[in-house]
């Protein structure tokens, strides 16, 4: 896995993929920012890598999910490195007639084998979990 991260100006970066993804990075605090900031970017992954697993799981437990949307906020350290100490993530997997078990099954199955990116970050940072199961209309 290759990423490049090229200065444009002020403070922004873009960030490409091996296969030309890219994705607007800015750091610039108080002025306009034109793109997520990197620690930003941190907490979507976690939200991204995770609900990628919990639809997979839950697909291949033949569960109709219609929906996921995994909320992730993070409190960081006060002093540098400003790294992330608390983590909270919420699930809301909508769907219709969903196993609680199954959906609590997929979330943990997530923490604590399949998504790397949860797995890597929870060594430096305490990670809270929610699930809400709402029924699709």
């Amino acid at each position: 896995m290759k990423v490049q991260a090229k200065w444009v100006e002020g403070y922004r970066f873009i960030g490409n993929n091996e296969a030309g993804h890219g994705i607007v990075m800015d750091g610039a605090g108080g002025e306009a920012r034109l793109g997520n900031s990197p620690m930003e970017l941190l907490l979507l992954a976690l939200g991204g890598c995770s609900g990628i697993d919990v639809v997979h799981i839950l697909k291949k437990s033949r569960e109709d999910v219609v929906d996921c949307i995994v909320s992730v906020e993070g409190t960081r350290a006060d002093t540098e490195p400003k790294v992330f100490t608390d983590i909270h993530m919420i699930y809301t997997v909508v769907g219709k007639n969903l196993s609680e078990d199954k959906v609590e099954r997929a979330v943990s199955l997530s923490a604590e084998k399949y998504c790397s990116a949860s797995v890597m970050v929870q060594k430096a940072a305490n990670i809270t979990r929610e699930i809400i199961i709402q029924e699709a209309e």
